[in-house]
């Protein structure tokens, strides 16, 4: 436990050092896009390479990608059935609330999750592969259709996945780890230091994104839906994680806290820029990822006393 909560610590500290840099100004106000950039394109697909290539492969993919298919889809069904039939919301906006109340902050948050509180960065491994190669094309081409009836080509959303520098840096570390091949030393050891900046980056930036929030704002904010998508994805998605998990695939010890916890992790903020390019549930995503993204460490914390 004490390792546990030293982890969640780092973590915080470098988030507080980030939103304090943002409130100072010190980057500019392009200092969380630069930040979140470089870890996006530059330096996370080192880090998930070096990381994947010396794991063992077989057992990363196989239950814990199971549970986070299967956990953030059910809770994706309970969502849009409650919003579609309870909140009479239409289907775009009832997609994009269904994917606020499900997908999960793979990479900026998942990833320093892992490495620091889980001590192993392959645990979010599963969950990046799920949302990114088979999850997100999904939704995507579906509010594609709903709003405007274009229907993507299976080549475009082919390309989207396999052109993702994230799937990149996966895909090339699975493959070093089934062939046992490795890189020259080299090449290796430069790979190893751009891989290094990937959680401080994404942390900092996560830091500064925080300056200003002000979620639920009465009078704006579509408070009913952002409180049935935070409820879902703070509590519905870990519990159904966890039975799934523990009663259906026999997990236990330290790989049944590890799914639990990432499927506790607060809403992905491309949610948003997703909403705002399609025009739709803006507001829902944006509040749902700043709730969600303040009181995730709290489910996380008692996932940590429950089962770590």
């Amino acid at each position: 436990m004490a390792g546990v909560f030293s982890g969640f610590f780092i973590v915080w500290a470098i988030i507080l050092t980030g939103w304090f840099v943002g409130r100072r100004g010190i980057l500019g106000p392009q200092g969380q896009l630069v930040l979140s950039k470089f870890a996006f394109y530059v330096a996370s697909p080192p880090l998930l390479f070096v990381t994947i290539a010396e794991a063992d492969v077989a057992r990363m993919l196989s239950a814990p990608l199971l549970v986070a298919a299967v956990s953030a889809w059910t809770t994706t069904l309970v969502y849009a059935g409650l919003s579609r039939w309870v909140l009479r919301r239409d289907l775009a906006a009832t997609v994009m609330g269904a994917q606020a109340a499900s997908q999960v902050n793979s990479a900026n948050l998942g990833i320093p999750i892992a490495a620091f509180v889980l001590g192993d960065a392959t645990q979010v491994v599963p969950v990046i592969l799920f949302q990114l190669a088979l999850n997100t094309p999904v939704y995507l081409t579906v509010m594609d259709t709903l709003t405007d009836g274009r229907r993507p080509s299976p080549v475009t959303v082919l390309g989207n996945v396999v052109t993702n520098p994230m799937i990149v840096g996966s895909g090339l570390g699975i493959l070093f780890g089934v062939t046992g091949w490795q890189l020259p030393e080299v090449l290796q050891q430069p790979v190893e230091l751009i891989a290094g900046a990937s959680i401080p980056a994404m942390l900092l930036a996560f830091g500064i994104s925080l300056v200003g929030a002000t979620p639920l704002r009465r009078g704006e904010s579509p408070r009913r839906d952002v409180l049935l998508a935070s409820a879902c994805k703070l509590l519905l998605h870990p519990v159904l994680a966890f039975l799934l998990a523990r009663f259906v695939l026999g997990l236990d010890g330290h790989l049944l806290y590890a799914v639990v916890v990432m499927a506790a992790l607060p809403t992905a903020q491309n949610i948003y820029v997703a909403a705002v390019r399609y025009g739709r549930s803006e507001l829902l995503c944006r509040d749902t990822v700043l709730l969600t993204t303040v009181l995730a460490m709290l489910t996380m914390a008692a996932v940590a006393l429950l089962l770590a």
